[in-house]
């Protein structure tokens, strides 16, 4: 596990210190950015294969942000619509994100209850944001490293291509520390 710790860790180092606003007009800056998503979906793929068989990816991420995408190709139903599964996938990996480059590879999210509130059909990809303030990663650190767990909440709008909000999400998590030893007070 020290190998993909590390890996994590400097993974998320170098996206947190990359442009993400940078375009081919600064091609190193570009460059960064690029490869930096890249490795941060590589992880994801490798963690939870099915994301990358459902074309989940992460487009940006910077402390306390994340904004993910779902292709709809590949992920239709019946109607030609983006499929509800697709739908909390991209709604649902996120949290893992933010938790892994946020407060590090020692704590470990686990969903323990998600709802999602359907407002209209998809027909392209669908995308969504969540951020959680320094105040709410150091409260759920502070809580993790002295209980060996914590809760958090992330609240999310879906939004497809054309910028219609498709889906509400509210996702409930766990953290929980590796190694934990409670103290001896």
């Amino acid at each position: 596990m020290a190998l993909i710790d590390t890996i994590i860790g400097a993974t998320g180092q170098w996206v947190s210190k990359s442009d993400a606003e940078a375009t081919l007009a600064n091609p190193l800056a570009w460059l960064r950015k690029t490869s930096g998503y890249a490795a941060v979906n590589r992880i994801i793929g490798l963690s939870i294969p099915f994301a990358t068989r459902n074309r989940f990816s992460v487009e940006a991420l910077r402390p306390g942000y994340v904004r993910a995408r779902i292709k709809l190709k590949g992920n239709k139903n019946h109607f030609g619509s983006l499929y509800a599964g697709a739908y909390f996938l991209v709604a649902e990996i996120p949290g893992g994100v933010l938790t892994l480059f946020d407060l590090g590879p020692k704590y470990t999210p686990i969903l323990k209850e998600m709802t999602l509130q359907f407002l209209q059909p998809a027909n392209s990809d669908v995308t969504v944001e969540f951020s959680l303030t320094p105040d709410e990663v150091a409260a759920i650190l502070k809580e993790a490293d002295a209980t060996g767990r914590a809760k958090f909440t992330l609240e999310g709008q879906l939004h497809d291509d054309e910028g219609n909000h498709v889906a509400n999400s509210i996702a409930h998590y766990r953290v929980r520390k590796q190694v934990f030893q409670e103290s001896a007070d």
